[in-house]
């Protein structure tokens, strides 16, 4: 019933696309649209673009999406994951990071327990909101993938998923700028930003302006990318058929598992390579927004009312322990609160997203430690999402 036809593929790319393009222009160049961040008004957009059925809720060119443009910006987006470096740039980052990990896979238990027997497959959706809520949206397809969910408990996860972090990224843009935090926490690098403010600078597109990259760094790039992702795929199907115990096809088993493993062991042996390889965060953040605008579509306000309202409680649960844990725990460590709320978008939404709350208020220092824990996230969010989701649907049942 939608103005565009879900076989109107050429349209449904030019909406996709151009939409991602537009979120990026309006980033750059709009107050507001930096304070939200670009991936909020992909995500913001695309709802509207499905609700008001301009754009149909299912097409084979969103599978396209799941299918091509995520596995290839999971590697582009893991070049500089430099284990030794993560370790040694990241800083206080990297412990408060751990913090909202924890306090995401106590969420996931405590909904778990309340709404497991009212929930579908609840080990599945273990698995999938540890995975999304410790490494983004990237965890939560290879998580769906991993415990082989079925297509429309899929898509009402992400509906309450794609709802409820629209309204957790404002809040945690919001929460710096209320006095009983501010009051509670210390927050030295917002003094500093206030202190030094230019109303009229636009961070985002300071930040991503123009660099230096040339055709060799683009071919290499998506090469060594499409390689990654075809090898993993070839040994997840082979390690599959082996007739291996559980144990072991549990983990080499599944792709975008191995996608990680193998891009983090190649960028932490030859770093100075991949490192050199200028326009893979480019790339790879490109295809993410693409993404965002994707996981946006299927929002639909009357599916939620339908179909997913105990989904949204029990995605709330989550979110909400694992922010109150991090700032709970963050205060008993002495973190400061810039440290705390970028470490908890970066769990919650994913490097993407943190990165472009620390660009959006000016909290410079943070931008490169948003990055790398949100990648870390992204490595261990896949490995304890497998561990909660086969403990607890083990209690549960998938």
């Amino acid at each position: 019933m939608s103005l565009v036809k879900p076989d109107d593929i050429w349209v449904l790319w030019t909406v996709l696309i151009g939409w991602a393009a537009i979120s990026i222009y309006l980033e750059q160049n709009y107050k507001w649209a930096a304070t939200a961040s670009g991936a909020v008004v992909a995500l913001i957009g695309a709802m509207v673009l499905s609700n008001f059925k301009v754009i149909p809720l299912d097409s084979p060119v969103y599978d396209s999406v799941w299918s091509y443009v995520v596995p290839l910006a999971v590697p582009l987006l893991l070049f500089h994951a430099d284990v030794k470096k993560i370790w040694k740039e990241s800083g206080r980052s990297f412990g408060a990071f751990h913090l909202a990990a924890l306090g995401t896979a106590l969420g996931v238990a405590i909904a778990t327990m309340f709404l497991g027997n009212q929930v579908p497959q609840p080990g599945a959706l273990a698995g999938m909101f540890t995975g999304t809520y410790v490494g983004g949206s990237v965890n939560f397809i290879a998580m769906a993938d991993a415990f082989k969910v079925e297509g429309g408990l899929v898509s009402a996860a992400i509906v309450a998923d794609n709802l409820l972090m629209a309204i957790f990224f404002f809040a945690l843009m919001l929460i710096p700028t209320l006095a009983i935090f501010k009051k509670i926490f210390k927050h030295p690098i917002e003094d500093e930003v206030m202190a030094g403010l230019n109303p009229d600078e636009n961070k985002a597109a300071a930040y991503w302006g123009r660099k230096e990259i040339s055709l060799l760094d683009i071919a290499s790039a998506l090469a060594i990318a499409i390689t990654i992702v075809t090898l993993s795929g070839k040994v997840a199907d082979l390690v599959n058929g082996s007739g291996l115990p559980g144990i072991i096809t549990m983990f080499l088993g599944q792709k975008y598992l191995l996608i990680t493993t193998f891009t983090v062991i190649l960028a932490s042996m030859f770093p100075d390579f991949f490192a050199n390889i200028k326009g893979s965060q480019e790339l790879g953040t490109l295809f993410i927004y693409i993404f965002f605008v994707v996981i946006g579509v299927p929002a639909s306000i009357t599916m939620i009312i339908q179909k997913s309202p105990l989904l949204l409680v029990y995605a709330f649960i989550v979110a909400f322990v694992s922010l109150a844990t991090t700032l709970i725990l963050g205060k008993v460590f002495k973190f400061n609160l810039e440290e705390l709320l970028v470490a908890s978008n970066a769990a919650l939404g994913g490097p993407t997203t943190a990165a472009a709350m620390a660009i959006a208020k000016g909290w410079n220092a943070l931008v490169l430690p948003a990055m790398l824990i949100g990648v870390w996230g992204y490595v261990i969010g896949n490995y304890l999402g497998i561990f909660m989701g086969n403990t607890l649907g083990g209690i549960f049942g998938f």
